[in-house]
């Protein structure tokens, strides 16, 4: 069609005068004047009113309207020749023509001579765009040749679509109409098809796919609507075949049947195998592997199994043939092999045994990809299993199993007359496992009824389990016991655990940590799992010799296991043996032995321990020591302090050793010390007990401040128990007395005799005991008197037990204010002078407490008793 339409406005104007009519301007964008710079969109509906044309004549006489067309174009508007209204009379088409010319012109009358004048202009009508032009595909039909090895991404065609329109309504995408994910995918923006990633073509499951490609616009305007228009196409992808599958028998299982009345040479039965590779198969022949014994053969290259010897001469009943059917190249040499059991049987009746058939004909083996754990009760639908037998009446009856790991599947129906259709349900889900079995394989068995020969024939149902993230890491171990030295430089390898996650791919990555207050001073790679010390990190097993921490196994989704680590630093002597003081002084009593003691840092034994030796003495054979316990003695020859003297001439009893302590490390270290032993005798310390005590604990003196403690606590003790007691009695002895008004005098200073009495009570043996006893009641003391007394001032302590106290000094009681404390007489016989001295001599600490609480207790009953009313 043309690019442009020209027509002719014109304005007549009949008058006397010669001026010529005209159109007024009215500039782009109007619809009233002479259709200069005018538009108009091509969905304009037919019949609409577009424009008003507009001329004057000079003289004011009327004018008149019409629109001319060049002959070879078409006339889409008409004029009102009055008013100049044009109409759009036909439909436009902005993709047909884009311009519309035509003149106009205004006509006037002349009244004389009838002569007119006519004023033409020649206007452009733009045509503006609407998206009424859908994408149209080019290059159709689209069929594409892809062999069936062509990788994954790979790009197979192109499709193209244009649209006419202007604009985004002219722009076009692609995409794929089928509502579920194919093995293709398309660039939306060039039509590029592609297999999908992860895609593969297999001619043997299908060898042409159809795929449906959708081209749309980008919208428009549309006689006031948005609108979208798309177009469709059908991509056929043709599958070539290539030699990637071995040969396949088709119809298994065979099972043959000679009858008695068979003939020599007759065929048995035939099996077919084919090229897996359907598109361009190769030659296969045939041939018996075992199992004939001669008495069948089978030709090679249609594979007839004929039988060579006459039925009454077989004398199995069965026979277990097995077939090799070898796929023969184009270039001649034996390729793929593949091999399949044959059963003859030899009977008389009933020679059709039971028979799985699949999609395609008879089948042997079936199928199968399903995720592990299905729901139990789920049905195995990608199974389509026939089962039949041609046999009629009780020889075609028989029944269904499955033959293998029980529990798992069972069969519906059980029974079947005939044939059925197989279905397989699950019953255990827990056993549909991936990591314990990847495969699960099971057998069909179809076996007859009520048939003497129990006729039967099994298939093999494959299943292929899909793994799902169903399994934690588990640690080889619950826990994990390492050793390492602690003199280990850091980033010492320390040990290396292992978690297995039986998941498969990512889910089955283990990725490790460890956490816990003793995993500071470690690390652990993420994984291997080598768990080994921080670079910075310094052993001390004297400081810490056991870390404890946990050991986490998480795979990608966050499931986890723990284990716990037990490390311990194996002990390196690096210490030294150390004793107290480089210098010791003890105390030797004759016949007891002195101890020496050096301790070794060291955590562990054998560096722990330590071996003591004298490594000089002089003279050299007066001590003997302990190796083990540091333990020394005088040789046994060495039995008074005589006997020692004689063996030091300078008479001296004091010796020095040098002792050394030796720890049993490897290597070993030793320390050695200067000791200086004071040898008593014990005749000497029975003579004063304080020197023996002075002298046992001068090698220790913590246990003399223990020992004074242990008395100082008994004295403070006895003390309280005492004053509670008196406190108690004094109080339940006392008689309620009438209150009375009672002046009181300051109270006087103890009598110089009571004082005297303190100090002899003070030097009265620490074993005596005193028993109270009551006094007289004193008349002028009231014990019950409600006016309080002020506490006397204390005494100055009294002085220390002297060492020599008088032997004969005599009993004595100290008055108290409710009775006297005196010794009490011992039921023995008096002890000898010298035991009495002696046992006088040692003062006791209870004694002076005892005597300062009976003391105040006397000067208060003195005030009550010098109180007057």
């Amino acid at each position: 069609p043309p690019r442009s339409q020209r027509s002719c406005v014109c304005v007549l104007s009949l008058a006397q005068a010669n001026f010529a009519p005209h159109f007024f301007d009215n500039g782009a964008g109007s619809t009233n004047g002479n259709m200069a710079l005018f538009s108009l969109p091509e969905d304009t509906p037919v019949g609409s009113h577009v424009y008003t044309l507009n001329g004057t004549d000079p003289e004011g006489d009327p004018v008149s309207y019409h629109i001319s067309f060049n002959p070879s174009a078409r006339s889409v508007f008409s004029v009102d020749p009055n008013l100049g209204n044009i109409t759009l009379i036909e439909e436009l088409d902005r993709e047909r023509t884009l311009f519309l010319y035509h003149p106009e012109g205004l006509t006037l009358p002349t009244s004389v001579c009838f002569a007119s004048f006519q004023v033409a202009e020649k206007v452009t009508i733009l045509v503006t765009d609407a998206n009424d032009e859908a994408p149209r595909f080019i290059q159709e039909p689209y069929v594409v040749q892809v062999p069936e090895d062509t990788p994954s991404g790979s790009s197979i065609a192109r499709v193209r679509a244009v649209d006419r329109d202007t604009g985004s309504a002219g722009s076009v995408t692609y995409f794929l109409k089928n509502p579920h994910p194919t093995e293709f995918s398309v660039d939306r923006h060039s039509g590029v098809l592609r297999l999908r990633a992860g895609a593969i073509l297999d001619f043997e499951k299908a060898r042409a796919h159809f795929v449906t490609v959708v081209a749309k616009d980008g919208g428009g305007k549309l006689r006031g609507a948005d609108v979208v228009l798309s177009a469709t196409t059908v991509v056929t992808v043709n599958v070539e075949d290539v030699q990637d599958m071995g040969p396949v028998f088709v119809g298994t299982p065979y099972y043959g049947y000679v009858y008695e009345d068979t003939l020599l040479g007759s065929e048995v039965l035939t099996v077919v195998a084919m090229d897996g590779d359907r598109g361009k198969p190769n030659r296969v022949l045939y041939s018996l592997v075992n199992g004939s014994d001669g008495a069948f053969e089978i030709n090679e290259t249609s594979g007839a199994i004929s039988v060579m010897q006459s039925p009454s001469q077989l004398r199995r009943e069965v026979y277990e043939l097995h077939v090799q059917v070898t796929e023969v190249s184009s270039a001649g040499t034996p390729a793929a092999q593949a091999m399949v059991p044959v059963t003859i049987r030899i009977v008389d009746l009933n020679n059709h045994p039971p028979t799985f058939y699949g999609e395609s004909g008879p089948q042997n083996r079936f199928e199968l990809s399903m995720y592990e754990h299905p729901p139990q009760g789920e049905i195995l639908r990608g199974l389509k299993i026939t089962v039949n037998d041609s046999d009629q009446g009780a020889n075609a009856k028989f029944n269904l199993r499955l033959v293998g790991p029980g529990g798992i599947f069972r069969v519906v129906p059980q029974t079947v007359l005939n044939e059925a259709q197989v279905t397989i349900i699950v019953e255990n889900s827990a056993a549909i496992d991936f990591e314990k079995s990847k495969v699960l394989t099971f057998k069909l068995l179809a076996i007859e009824v009520n048939t003497p020969e129990k006729f039967s024939s099994t298939a093999d149902v494959v299943i292929q389990l899909l793994d799902t993230n169903d399994n934690v890491p588990k640690f080889t171990s619950h826990y994990y016991v390492a050793r390492i030295p602690e003199n280990a430089p850091g980033g010492s390898n320390v040990l290396a655990v292992t978690a297995v996650d039986p998941d498969s791919g990512p889910w089955g990555e283990v990725k490790y940590s460890i956490y816990g207050s003793g995993a500071d001073l470690f690390l652990i790679h993420p994984s291997s799992g080598i768990i080994y010390t921080q670079p910075w990190a310094s052993l001390d097993a004297e400081a810490t010799a056991r870390y404890n921490f946990y050991v986490k196994a998480e795979d990608m989704e966050g499931r986890y296991s723990l284990a716990e680590v037990f490390i311990t630093l194996l002990d390196v002597n690096d210490h030294y043996p150390q004793f107290g003081k480089s210098v010791q002084e003890k105390t030797m009593v004759l016949g007891t032995p002195v101890k020496i003691e050096a301790t070794d840092q060291d955590a562990e034994e054998p560096n722990n321990l330590v071996d003591y030796s004298i490594t000089h003495a002089e003279p050299a054979n007066v001590f003997d020591i302990n190796a083990h316990t540091g333990e020394i003695w005088l040789k046994n020859s060495i039995r008074s302090l005589d006997a020692l003297h004689n063996i030091t001439p300078n008479g001296d009893r004091t010796w020095s050793l040098e002792v050394q302590a030796k720890d049993r490390g490897s290597p070993s270290f030793s320390t050695t010390a200067l000791l200086k032993i004071d040898i008593v005798d014990t005749e000497m310390l029975s003579r004063s007990p304080m020197a023996a005590f002075l002298m046992q604990t001068k090698d220790n003196p913590m246990k003399a401040v223990g020992v004074l403690a242990g008395i100082m606590a008994i004295i403070v003790a006895i003390t309280v128990l005492i004053s509670t007691a008196t406190f108690w009695r004094n109080k339940k002895s006392n008689k309620v007395q009438p209150v009375r008004r009672v002046l009181r005098k300051r109270p006087s200073p103890a009598p110089r005799s009571v004082r005297i009495e303190w100090l002899k009570f003070r030097r009265t043996k620490a074993a005596d005991k005193f028993v109270l006893r009551e006094a007289p009641p004193n008349e002028n003391c009231n014990n019950n008197s409600r006016g309080s007394t002020p506490a006397p001032q204390a005494p100055a302590p009294p002085p220390p037990p002297s060492p020599a106290p008088s032997v004969g000094q005599a009993p004595w009681t100290v008055p108290t204010v409710s009775g006297s404390l005196a010794p009490q007489q011992p039921r023995q016989p008096s002890p000898k002078p010298r035991a009495v001295a002696k046992r006088k001599a040692v003062g006791s600490p209870v004694q002076s407490a005892l005597v300062s609480e009976l003391r105040q207790k006397f000067e208060k009953k003195n005030l009550h008793s010098k109180a007057y009313f």
